[in-house]
């Protein structure tokens, strides 16, 4: 192919799926002033919603832009959840954040804000497109896609991102392996506008581990996995008439549910990508990871993803990113995916043993004893910090990098330079590195002693020193913003003390 020079692609990024992953993305890149296109198959967003929960960390990422306040009017705040849908619920008020809770928010919802900001930032999206291939030089990325009359057409970017799902055709058209395991178990999931029953009768129903979760609207959701037909494959429509039966048979009444609004059954494939980026072809979201359903992890784990390599990608493009910066995007975020499918894995487990025979008893009992590990705070806050991914931390390369290198910043009260009280995620709106003075400030967390931070765009300590000597601090300071920023300069940070 021959070579199109940099002037000619249409866009800077095209990103594949405008769903919650693909949209904080698109927010992102833009952010950094990056020219974005969102393609999307879809001819309309989608009104019904999977996910339902936004857990800590993702809290906190939107809070750092700036957008949590659109959030937070439209959902409820729980103070923790579940863990293989075992009694004792995690406690995320006992975590260390300023979002101990869980808020529980139609993914209709998420999208729809994350839309509405992509839009604001002049981000361009492009509905009824479908992928078809691709072809990558050294200057960039042709997309073939084809429109919703059936049209075919090529677009032209410098990168082209796949937030396109589970099955992925950005993945399948660069080539990236998905290995995992196959679908062994299904659940099922309805949305009814009628549900006729007692308050008893729904806690009958959750009794026996079927979730019950009001919706908005004046919907009901029921969540079950059907001892009898847990082997159903996914593809296999779910009818009313199933639904009815197979509550009636896990809790002895079908609740009263009729007005269905949405039916579906989903299955327990895991995979996780061989690689999230090859060339100019990168993965975020469902298109690198699946996996079951367990602990609401999915949609938050995408939105991680989208914060990890939206700055880093922008900094390739806008010329000043570091060498090995691009790649440390799956460096930092492939570990963390693979612990979400080997955690959801956990989850289902202990769920799927007490439905056969032969182990029945053997789980109920393990379960009741990981109930009772529960109710020690220590492993409570364990398994809360991993699934509201306030644990995620990541390695440093560097040899000699201070031990808070790659660790979550806390988002203490801090001083700007013009003597503005804020907080640490208040000064990355802009999606800037934070470079924050230390010395003299009294912490009983793991800050204490450090004297100078410097603050990744996404919330990560990217240096720290609890060097005293001025000088010494200056020098550790630009070699810290040269491995980082390409640059010595302070200029581009934003400063604080």
């Amino acid at each position: 192919m021959e070579p199109v020079e940099a002037h000619e692609h249409e866009s800077d990024v095209i990103v594949v799926g405008a769903g919650p992953t693909g949209l904080m993305l698109g927010c992102e890149l833009a952010l950094a002033g990056t020219r974005v296109r969102i393609v999307e198959r879809r001819t309309e967003a989608t009104r019904n919603s999977r996910a339902l929960t936004l857990h800590p960390r993702s809290l906190e990422v939107l809070d750092m832009r700036g957008l949590l306040p659109r959030f937070l009017p439209l959902g409820k705040t729980l103070p923790g959840w579940h863990f293989a849908n075992l009694p004792t619920r995690l406690d995320f008020s006992a975590l260390d954040t300023r979002h101990g809770y869980t808020l529980f928010l139609a993914q209709a919802h998420t999208e729809a804000l994350l839309e509405e900001r992509a839009r604001e930032l002049g981000v361009r999206i492009d509905r009824g497109y479908e992928v078809t291939g691709l072809a990558q030089d050294e200057t960039g990325v042709s997309l073939d896609l084809r429109d919703a009359d059936g049209r075919p057409t090529t677009s032209r970017a410098r990168y082209v991102v796949g937030c396109d799902g589970g099955r992925s055709a950005v993945r399948q058209a660069a080539g990236i392996g998905f290995p995992g395991t196959e679908e062994t178990l299904t659940g099922v999931l309805g949305d009814f506008a009628t549900v006729d029953a007692s308050p008893e009768a729904l806690e009958a129903a959750r009794a026996n581990g079927i979730m019950v979760v009001p919706l908005e609207a004046g919907l009901t959701r029921f969540v079950y996995i059907d001892p009898e037909r847990m082997r159903t494959p996914a593809a296999e429509p779910v009818t009313l008439e199933e639904f009815r039966d197979a509550v009636t048979r896990i809790c002895g009444d079908d609740c009263g549910i009729s007005e269905p609004r949405w039916l579906s059954r989903f299955g327990n494939a895991t995979r996780l990508a061989d690689r999230y980026r090859t060339g100019r072809v990168l993965l975020a979201g469902d298109a690198a990871h699946i996996h079951f359903p367990a602990g609401g992890q999915g949609l938050n784990l995408g939105l991680q993803d989208a914060m990890n390599l939206g700055w880093k990608l922008a900094a390739e493009i806008n010329g000043w990113a570091p060498a090995d910066l691009l790649d440390s995007y799956e460096a930092e975020r492939r570990p963390v995916g693979q612990a979400v499918t080997e955690n959801t894995a956990v989850q289902l487990l202990l769920t799927e043993l007490t439905l056969v025979p032969p182990y029945e008893h053997n789980a109920t009992a393990l379960r009741t004893l990981l109930d009772e590990l529960l109710g020690i705070k220590d492993v409570n806050r364990l398994l809360a910090d991993g699934v509201s991914a306030l644990n995620t931390t990541y390695a440093s390369p560097r040899q000699g990098a201070h031990p808070l290198t790659g660790h979550r910043m806390p988002d203490i009260d801090v001083t700007t330079v013009s003597a503005k009280n804020t907080r640490v995620h208040e000064l990355l709106a802009q999606g800037k590195f934070a470079l924050i003075d230390l010395a003299g400030h009294d912490t009983d967390n793991d800050l204490h002693g450090v004297t100078e931070i410097l603050v990744r765009p996404d919330g990560h300590i990217a240096w720290a020193t609890r060097t005293t000597d001025a000088a010494t601090r200056r020098t550790e300071r630009a070699e810290a913003l040269v491995a980082w920023t390409g640059s010595s300069t302070e200029a581009g940070t934003v400063q604080a003390r």
